[in-house]
């Protein structure tokens, strides 16, 4: 067939969208900290930062990148589920929120999860979260900034060539207190795509994590062998105060002193001399010239001589040279010489003075600590996204901060699951029928251009029925409000054809067709006929009465021819019955 319909992925879309989406509900799961923004907490549960940030160069930005708590307004999924939404492009945002009470991770599982939806895509910038560190000040959220302690990171990040997932840790050193950052060596790739993503990281007690997106594991390991740099310092360190030896010699090879050039090698040879063995083409014209000038050129008439100089006419390719093999002085080609040896250079020999590479000597790490449950984390007051990005409308929702992964399935169950698969359906059925009006406009550029009536009248009909047909593929109830005539004549058409159908089968029947139930059958082809025409008539009436003036005529011309058609089917079908009940 010519017309293809829509994907059943698409109709099938469309119907889980748009009859299967339940309204919202919250969530039963208590945790740690969990949010689903069911209310416009701004302002009240979360905080946005009034604190500026210096940048390199001394630069001062403030955070101004607005908040709010909205529905998305791309792939909806579930009605009524609303959001904190990033709304201002390329500009700086912080928000926090604080815990009840401060969480101690110590010997215990924490579990972040949360779910992100680039409702614009991510062109550069970070949809990552924080945990924020508890301190004797406690967490100042009109204060919060990229210098704000956190104890973890997590999220995507995107910008140029990196894409990836955080995840890092600030770990505090057992000896010296300090704090130093700790970045996953290999981190996942996010996904970047309209729908809603979920992130969750899980760190266990017995020092392991796992990355989950979109509740698949993509990543896991060891805290103690998969960051940079190591939870643990090494026991040994370079001696900072050693120093190399000045008669230490590091060069494994020499040239070989006893070495001498051969008395033959003739440094001075060239690298390619003429072909000796190459002879001259017969053809060869050496006496003619490459280029000559040319002969039909001439001197324009606004040349001057004493302004412009002695004209001289350009020149042009020899049309002697043309067909031989070339004009000019004749030279060898260059082949390369047997002789040529190049500079002479003494082979190099194993140096008896190397020592090898230096190193200083180790040295027991001052340092040095054995911290064998980084899963221990500091202890946490709160939550916070402090972010900038090129890209707004970053949705975020449905964050779950807890110890349970019984419960995190129970959440993502009442949550994410639900939301998943309506957001696909959506998603299907916005390309199908994207790739629907691709079609109908390319087939509409295939069409070309409309006929002219009044030239071309079996031309005209064909691209109107044509169109029309292309058009219902996609949205019938559409084609009709803007096509009524085209519409209609073709429903005409139709029903003309059943009318003529039901007459040719009354007259090709055996004579039983008088009898009463041949009759009835004659009597109900007519009723058809005639209810068909009736339902004709009444969609001209109403579709075409409309249609502007200028194409009128040419509707009552075909509106008639059709009526006209109907009427003689009618007529034959009832005299075929009087011939048959007078027989």
């Amino acid at each position: 067939m010519r017309y293809a319909l829509l994907p059943l992925s698409a109709i099938v879309a469309l119907i889980v969208s748009a009859e299967s989406a339940p309204q919202f509900t919250p969530s039963s799961v208590q945790g740690v900290f969990v949010e689903q923004f069911t209310t416009d907490v701004i302002g009240e549960r979360w905080s946005p930062s009034r604190a500026t940030k210096v940048e390199r160069d001394n630069e001062v930005f403030s955070y101004v990148g607005k908040w709010s708590v909205e529905e998305p307004s791309v792939l909806p999924g579930i009605p009524g589920d609303a959001g904190l939404v990033l709304k201002t492009k390329a500009a700086h945002h912080a928000i926090s929120a604080p815990f009840d009470e401060v969480f101690d991770p110590k010997g215990k599982t924490l579990i972040v999860s949360y779910e992100v939806k680039l409702q614009k895509g991510l062109d550069c910038g970070g949809a990552y979260i924080k945990l924020l560190t508890d301190s004797d000040e406690g967490i100042h959220a009109e204060e919060f900034s990229d210098k704000t302690p956190y104890t973890l990171m997590f999220g995507p990040d995107r910008c140029g060539s990196t894409s990836k997932v955080h995840l890092i840790v600030r770990h505090r050193s057992p000896l010296s207190g300090e704090v130093e950052e700790k970045h996953l060596t290999s981190p996942p790739s996010p996904k970047l795509s309209k729908t809603t993503a979920l992130y969750t990281l899980i760190v266990r007690p017995d020092q392991t994590y796992e990355i989950r997106i979109n509740d698949e594991k993509v990543k896991s390991g060891s805290l103690l062998e998969d960051f940079t740099p190591p939870f643990n310092p090494p026991k040994e360190i370079d001696d900072p105060a050693d120093v190399k030896p000045e008669d230490w010699v590091e060069t494994p090879k020499i040239p070989d002193p006893d070495a001498v050039k051969p008395a033959d090698w003739d440094e001075d040879a060239p690298a390619s001399i003429p072909d000796p063995d190459a002879e001259k083409p017969e053809d060869w014209l050496e006496d003619e010239p490459t280029t000559v000038p040319d002969p039909e050129a001439t001197k324009p008439e606004e040349w001057d001589d004493e302004d412009d100089g002695d004209w001289v006419a350009p020149l042009v390719p020899n049309p002697r040279c043309e067909g031989v093999s070339g004009c000019g002085p004749w030279k060898r080609p260059e082949i390369p010489n047997p002789e040529y040896k190049g500079k002479w250079f003494a082979p190099l020999i194993d140096n008896p003075e190397y020592k090898g590479q230096w190193k200083p000597r180790k040295i027991p790490n001052p340092d040095y600590y054995e911290d064998l449950t980084p899963a221990d984390l500091t202890p946490i007051a709160g939550v916070g996204f402090e972010l900038w990005s090129m890209t707004d409308s970053i949705l975020f929702d449905n964050i779950y901060i807890g110890t349970s992964e019984s419960d995190l399935a129970q959440f993502i169950s009442e949550t994410y699951a639900i939301k998943a698969p309506l957001e696909a359906a959506q998603e299907a059925a916005e390309a199908a029928k994207e790739e629907a009006e691709s079609d109908k406009a390319m087939k509409k550029l295939n069409l070309g251009d409309e006929p002219d009536y009044k030239v071309d009248p079996v031309g005209w009909a064909r691209y109107k029925a044509q169109q029309f047909f292309d058009e219902a593929v996609v949205d019938p109830k559409k084609a009709l409000v803007e096509n009524p005539l085209t519409g209609g004549v073709l429903g005409v058409v139709f029903a003309s054809i059943i009318g003529m159908i039901g007459v040719l089968l009354s007259l090709v029947l055996p004579a039983a067709a008088s009898t009463p139930a041949a009759q009835k059958a004659s009597a109900r082809v007519q009723d058809a006929a005639s209810s068909a025409s009736a339902k004709v008539q009444q969609v001209v009436d109403e579709q075409v009465a409309p249609v502007a003036q200028a194409g009128k005529e040419k509707a009552d011309e075909v509106k008639e021819g059709v009526k006209t058609r109907a009427t003689r089917a009618k007529k034959a079908a009832e005299e075929k019955q009087k011939d048959d009940e007078s027989s």
